[in-house]
Parts: structure tokens; C-alpha cells; sequence
């Protein structure tokens, strides 16, 4: 027997004990069930709950009502797959090569040695599952679509997964459970390539005519369900996934997971497509706003929450079970397609009040909308804590009450009192990785940008990367959209920020805080 599953059974049978064999759902309330939903593209500015007034998300405001809603909570990067990474294993992604967007044939990135949030929380007697998107490689090397696909979720914690294995936007347009190509036909073999195209398979290039909207050249390759996709892709015609189901289809198998495993303790990581190009929601949400594809795509990631929440309510498990929501990386409204998403966003501020979005230095890039909702424990409030996700796995290592060894995680720190509302300060800094690797800064109310080569506007994204040759230092207690550098008039701030850079560099970042 594993490990991990030998002490699943002995707390199983430790709890019956203390409950007299009575083993109802009050019995094991003294381990909160934990529901992470991770929305993709998603800015500080898009949520009602966060000052949106063009589209309506009651289902994430529920959660801000109910909960705390923190307004300096960041993802560790300004892009997916380093977010989603560190997130996972508590270790800053700029420190793994590697850990960039990952195409969609890539290897899985996390070694399957180490200290994960999943294996952790397994360790603690949870049944751990993933449901979405991934983006985080799967196999030891490009993946056989056609075999077992392992390593992957499995190996490194989780105990289910069903996945989208990259983005909506990348090739193979397939589900991917546990080890699996979901419904694969072995007489139509997929064969995948990000060099050249394979098959026959019409791309948007060859096939204007076939697409649903138009797409740039990194995103006109092999076409699928009417949208044409990077890289490129031939058989598995029966595995297609439809995008305009795709929320429909993981939100049924992350409440079904619940469903399964409504008896003991669970950590779900539901990881949504939305609001991630290419933008095809559903027919029922078509229109829901005036904001065009992005609006709708909104809409229909607050009903994926709603089936959360409401599944929780049914099987009796609300007051008792964690639930926080979170984006990956700040917003972006051109990202591949001809959506319209600029045209139509009106006065929509995607990024609130922040400059930047998406591959961006400035606070846009990183600091997201964070919702954490826990009835039996946790008040409603309003939190200026300094949390980032990279605390996860340290915080919920304390809160059951497990001890990680100094290999383990090195950048994670127990941040369980903020997060819980208890702390109203939270971190001492914060480090934000923009695209390409290049970290920046916050501590307390400052905000360094080290000085790095590279446009300071990506034309294509319309956003502002926050590059310049010289160092950028703002107050962002009284200039939250970094608009006034003040790093001439704090030389002593400049300086002290540079060096702190530089000892997170050649350190763990929880070393620093013993």
C-alpha cells in the first residue's frame, strides 16, 4: 500500500473511533473539505464584486459577500503556466527552466519527487482531484496521445483528474482523464505537431471559410469545431472536444468528483477555461452581456461557480468546506482572435484601477481578484492583507496541521492568518514574475520594476510590459496605477528593494522569513 493511502486509512479509521463509528458528515467537520476554482485571463477589474458594473457575476459576489475579499492578492506571474506552477509547488517558477507557456506537447514540468499541494493534502488523509485546464505538461516526454499519457496529475498528488490538457487555443482539442484520451477512437490515432502540419486537416490559412471568427498567424493552424487552433492536428475525430460545451462538461465532472467524495475530507482544484481565447460560450450565455464574446465568457465562469456552490448546499457541506476563487494571470482582450473584445468592452476597466494586464510588469499582470469563503470559521470582511498564491501549500500545511521539510516549497509561507482574515497585513513583499522570467517587487506600500531591455508597449496585446531601461519605483499606497516613478527621489528605497531582489534570487523566499 502507498503511502500516502495507508494514511488515508488509518485517519479514516481514527475518526470513526473518535466518533463512535458514526461516520456522518458533522463527524469529520474538524477537516474543512477545500474547493480552489481558478478562473484563466481574469482581471482585477472584471467581477461585480470588484466595481464591474457592464456584466453581473452574482455567483463569485455570493462569495464576497459571504467570505473575504482581498484587494492585494496576486498570482505569482503575469502568464499561466509559471502561476499555475508555482501555485502547485510552492516554488517561484523563474527558478525551474522551463516553466514558461508550455506548448501544448510539453512534458510534465513538476517532478514527480517532490512536496506538491496535492500530495501534501494527501498526506493529510484528502482525497485530492483536478478538473480543467492544466497547461503543465503531461509524460516524460512529448506525449504518445494514443497510450497512457503518465506522468501527469497522478504522480504528482492528485488521486483524479480530468483535463484540458494545455489551452482551448493549442492542439489536441481532447480531454485527457486520468491517463487517458477521453473517448479515442484507436483506428483514427492522433498525431500532434507544433512544427509542421500533419495529416490533412483543413487550417485556418487553407479554410477561412470554415471559421467561426478569424484568427492571427500563431492561432490559424489546424482547425477544430469551427476555430482554428496553434500547432497542429490529425485524427481523433471522435474525441473532439466542443467548446461550446466545455464549461458544461468539467463543471459536471468537478460536481461529480464532490459528489464522489462527499464523505471525506476533498481538495478539488477546478481550474476553468473561461474567460482564455478562444471565447465560445455556451448558446445560454451568448448575449448575456454587451460586451461581446469576453462579457458572455464571464457570465458563463460565474455559473460554473454557481454549480459549485450549489453542490456544495445540497450534499450539506457549505459551512464546512473552504472555497476560494482566483484567476491565473491579469487580463487580456486580444489574444488571438477577432472576438471584438476591445471594441466592445466599452467602459469596462478589465484591470480595475491597475495599469498593465497580461505578460505585464505593472500591477495589472498580477494582482487578481481573490475570494476565499469558509461559513463555519471565517467572517464576512474586506482584507488590504498582502497574500499570494504561492502560500497555499505552506498555509494549508499549517492548517492540517503537517510540517514541511526546508526542501519542501521553498517559497511558500504560512500565510494561513491572513488568509482566514486573522492578519490584516498579510506578507511582507511579494515577488511578480512578468513574461520572460523577468521578477519584479512589491514590499509593503513600494513597488520596484528592475531595469530590462524590450518594447514598453506590446502592439499586438495593446499592453504596457513595464519594461525601461531605467529602474521604476512607485508608491502604491497613493499611485496604484504606477504612474508617477519616484525612484530618483528614494535612493535608500531603490537600493534596499535591489538587494532584497537579489537575496530572494539566491534563496528560498521562506528562508528569509525565519
Amino acid at each position: 500500500m502507498k503511502r500516502r493511502q495507508f494514511l488515508k486509512s488509518i485517519s479514516a479509521v481514527s475518526m470513526a473511533s473518535l466518533a463512535g463509528f458514526n461516520c456522518t458528515k458533522t463527524s469529520k467537520s474538524n477537516r474543512p473539505n477545500i474547493v480552489l476554482i481558478y478562473a484563466d485571463d481574469l482581471g482585477y477589474g472584471d467581477l461585480s464584486c470588484y466595481g464591474a458594473t457592464r456584466v453581473n457575476t452574482p455567483n463569485i459576489d455570493s462569495l464576497a459577500k459571504n467570505g473575504i475579499k482581498f484587494t492585494q492578492a496576486y498570482a505569482t506571474a503575469a502568464t499561466c503556466t509559471p502561476s499555475r506552477y508555482s501555485l502547485l509547488t510552492g516554488q517561484y517558477a523563474w527558478r525551474k527552466k522551463g516553466t514558461g507557456i508550455a506548448p501544448g506537447d510539453a512534458s510534465l514540468l513538476i517532478p514527480t519527487n517532490i512536496t506538491t499541494l496535492p500530495s501534501m493534502l494527501g498526506n493529510a488523509g484528502y482525497t485530492c482531484g483536478v478538473v480543467g485546464k492544466w497547461h503543465l505538461g503531461l509524460g516524460e516526454k512529448k506525449p504518445n496521445w494514443n497510450t497512457e499519457i503518465k506522468p501527469g496529475p497522478l504522480e504528482i498528488g492528485f488521486d483524479y483528474s480530468f483535463l484540458i490538457p494545455a489551452t482551448g487555443d493549442r492542439v489536441p482539442c481532447v480531454y485527457v482523464e486520468n491517463h487517458n484520451v477521453v473517448g479515442l477512437d484507436p483506428s483514427d490515432p492522433i498525431t500532434v505537431s507544433f512544427e509542421k502540419n500533419v495529416g490533412n486537416s483543413p487550417t485556418g490559412v487553407s479554410h477561412p471559410e470554415m471559421l467561426k471568427f478569424k484568427g492571427d498567424p500563431q492561432h490559424s493552424n489546424t482547425i477544430v469545431n469551427g476555430v482554428s487552433r496553434i500547432g497542429f492536428m490529425t485524427g481523433g475525430k471522435s474525441a473532439h472536444w466542443v467548446d461550446e460545451d466545455m464549461a458544461v462538461v468539467i463543471s459536471s465532472k468537478a460536481v461529480n468528483f464532490i459528489e464522489q467524495n462527499q464523505n471525506s475530507p476533498f481538495f478539488l482544484y477546478f481550474s476553468l477555461h473561461d474567460i482564455h481565447v478562444p471565447r465560445v460560450p455556451n448558446p445560454r450565455f451568448v448575449g448575456k452581456t454587451e460586451m461581446g464574446p469576453r462579457g458572455d465568457a464571464i457570465v458563463q465562469a460565474d455559473w460554473c461557480v454557481g454549480e459549485i456552490l450549489n453542490v456544495l448546499k445540497k450534499q450539506g457541506l457549505s459551512e464546512n468546506t473552504i472555497v476560494i476563487f482566483s484567476s491565473d494571470n491579469g487580463p487580456v482582450l486580444n489574444d488571438g482572435y477577432d472576438d471584438h473584445a476591445e471594441e466592445l468592452k466599452g467602459d469596462h476597466k478589465v484591470a480595475g484601477p491597475l495599469r498593465g494586464g497580461k505578460y505585464s510588469s505593472f500591477e495589472g499582470g498580477t494582482r487578481i481578484p481573490l475570494l476565499l469563503q469558509w461559513p463555519s470559521k471565517v467572517k464576512p470582511a474586506i482584507s488590504n492583507a498582502l497574500v499570494s498564491q504561492v502560500d497555499f501549500l505552506a498555509s494549508f500545511a499549517a492548517l492540517t496541521k503537517q510540517t514541511l521539510s526546508d526542501k519542501d516549497a521553498p517559497d511558500s509561507i504560512d500565510n494561513l492568518a491572513a488568509l482566514l482574515g486573522k492578519d490584516p497585513v498579510g506578507r511582507s513583499h511579494i515577488v511578480e514574475q512578468s513574461a520572460e522570467n523577468f521578477i519584479n517587487l512589491r514590499k509593503g506600500k513600494w513597488k520596484f520594476i528592475q531595469p530590462g531591455r524590450g518594447p514598453k508597449l506590446n502592439v499586438v496585446k495593446n499592453i504596457e510590459t513595464g519594461r525601461d531601461t531605467n529602474p521604476q519605483l512607485y508608491d502604491i499606497s497613493t499611485d496604484v496605477g504606477e504612474k508617477l516613478n519616484v525612484a530618483d527621489k528614494y535612493p535608500q528605497i531603490l537600493q534596499e528593494m535591489e538587494t532584497l531582489l537579489q537575496k530572494i534570487r539566491e534563496t528560498g523566499d521562506r528562508s528569509l522569513r525565519s
